[in-house]
């Protein structure tokens, strides 16, 4: 039934959680950050060392022979296109008098199609006068070889509408010499062709008729056509500004560089998967988060809030650590010296029931190289820890980080408390140090969450884990005295049960009940 359960929980599950990887992006919100400020500066600089070259801008009105109201901009973007070619180019840098090639030139300008007949002609130059000069020579080509083009077209046009009107003219010359002084009254025998004849005399001469009107309409349409091919803003010099310039650069880099920002932080906490919620945390290391304490300040008021929650947290960790039989131990998890820290403060409160030694297992000299102070608790290396007398009280400080030696752990205490920071260590080692504390039969009491997400609302206790919660020691004694069935009573005769929201590895933990019976 447990496997059922565990397998549709995990068939349930979404594949990325939402709500933690929000938080993971929002605290790295200083890669962002400094992606978005970066960006900023990086288009500010861009506008200021990389000015726009200077530039001219003309219009032109384009007229067609083709014009129609219905045009979606086929015949402009047509002109677009022609404007781009080696022709036009050669044509103006022809009246400019200017040797550079034509392929050289069409990078330097382009045109845009505002309407369906108004052409915009951008230039860059050597300085304003030369973009001038170069939108000049651009659009007086362009409008001449528009002109010449539609000339050609009504030539052609009407060349064509003459010459089927003289190819008819031909035709009515041998209808009529068929017809001679013929007519239908003189020669009854054929009339009926005489008659045909005469029809198709009649429809030669409208039709040739119809010709000589089409070609004077073609030949007339090309002045109009011709007249209204012209420039209608004058070539003139861009001005730039570079304030302007520089403050939409830099938002432009502003808004990139804060969505590639964004974008690597919420890539990264996918890969990294290092939980940073509460009840991610405890429900990977299979402990409950019995205290936080926040992340330092420089606010006035935020650190008053800080060594008040640190307060409580030693307060919290003293009585623990009193009414535990055996010795207890802080493990640290990407937060050495807060550790270290509060094992002082804890060591410092105890002190006053008796001489307290702190058996220092760190990697670093968070302990071994600071300055005592005087009511400052002994601190001895993990070497000298079988050195001290038992009458003295013990309490260790270690690290679960990688490169631990897992066997060591038990000499600096045989239940320990998790000291973990947020955010640090990923899915797959919290599962290491939880199993390999299991492996050594080391219960962990609880998890102290070192700068937790102030927005974080999810719960940190694992309430089906009442082994491992610092609760659960305090109902066994109630239960068992009022003669309820309790965990350490049903784990005695079937073995610690394993729900749903449990570690495998968290089936093997001995209670220290059951050892002690």
């Amino acid at each position: 039934m447990t496997t059922s359960t565990t397998s549709q929980s995990s068939a349930a599950a979404p594949l990325v959680d939402l709500q933690a990887l929000v938080v993971a992006v929002r605290r790295r919100r200083r890669l962002w950050s400094a992606m978005a400020l970066l960006g900023l500066l990086a288009g500010a600089a861009v506008a200021v060392l990389l000015p726009p070259p200077p530039s001219a801008v003309t219009k032109v009105l384009v007229a067609h022979q083709e014009d129609q109201p219905n045009d979606t901009g086929t015949l402009i973007r047509t002109d677009v296109e022609l404007l781009g070619t080696t022709r036009i180019a050669e044509l103006a840098l022809r009246s400019l008098k200017s040797p550079e090639k034509p392929e050289d030139f069409m990078r330097d300008y382009r045109g845009t199609g505002l309407t369906n007949n108004l052409l915009q002609i951008d230039v860059t130059g050597d300085s304003d006068a030369d973009a001038v000069a170069r939108a000049k020579a651009l659009a007086d080509a362009f409008v001449a070889d528009h002109v010449r083009r539609m000339r050609e077209a009504a030539k052609a046009e009407s060349d064509a509408l003459l010459d089927q009107r003289d190819r008819m003219r031909a035709e009515l010359a041998e209808v009529n010499k068929e017809i001679g002084d013929r007519s239908p009254e003189s020669d009854p025998e054929a009339a009926a062709g005489i008659e045909s004849l005469f029809a198709r005399r009649a429809e030669l001469n409208s039709r040739i008729a119809d010709f000589d009107q089409r070609a004077a309409e073609a030949r007339t349409g090309t002045p109009r056509v011709i007249a209204g091919t012209q420039i209608v803003d004058a070539p003139r010099a861009v001005r730039h500004s570079l304030p302007r310039a520089a403050a939409t650069d830099a938002g432009i880099g502003l808004v990139l560089g804060l969505v590639l920002g964004l974008a690597l932080a919420a890539v990264g906490a996918v890969v990294a998967d290092r939980p940073v919620l509460r009840r991610d945390i405890a429900a990977n290391l299979g402990a409950s988060v019995i205290a936080e304490l926040p992340h330092r300040t420089g606010r006035l008021w935020q650190r008053r809030r800080t060594r008040a929650a640190r307060r409580r947290l030693t307060a919290s960790l003293t009585r623990t650590v009193r009414g535990s039989a055996e010795p207890v131990s802080l493990l640290e998890l990407g937060c050495a010296r807060g550790a270290s820290v509060i094992a002082l403060d804890v060591a410092r409160a105890l002190a006053a029931d008796g001489p307290v030694v702190i058996v220092d297992g760190l990697p670093g000299p968070q302990l071994d190289g600071r300055r005592p102070k005087p009511g400052d608790p002994t601190v001895v290396s993990g070497e000298r820890a079988a050195a001290v007398s038992h009458h003295e009280r013990r309490l260790g400080v270690g690290s679960v980080a990688p490169g631990t030696a897992w066997t060591d752990l038990r000499y600096l205490g045989t239940r320990t408390v998790l000291v973990v920071r947020a955010g640090h260590g990923s899915a797959a080692w919290l599962h290491t140090v939880a199993r390999q504390l299991a492996d050594q039969r080391i219960p962990v009491i609880g998890v102290v969450l070192i700068d937790p997400d102030p927005r974080d609302r999810t719960d940190g206790t694992l309430w089906d884990g009442l082994h491992t919660a610092l609760r659960g020691h305090s109902e066994r004694p109630a239960r068992q005295n009022g003669g309820g069935t309790s965990h350490a009573v049903q784990a005695a005769g079937e073995g610690p049960r394993r729900t749903e929201r449990q570690p495998l590895w968290a089936a093997r933990v001995p209670d220290n009940d059951q050892e002690a019976r």
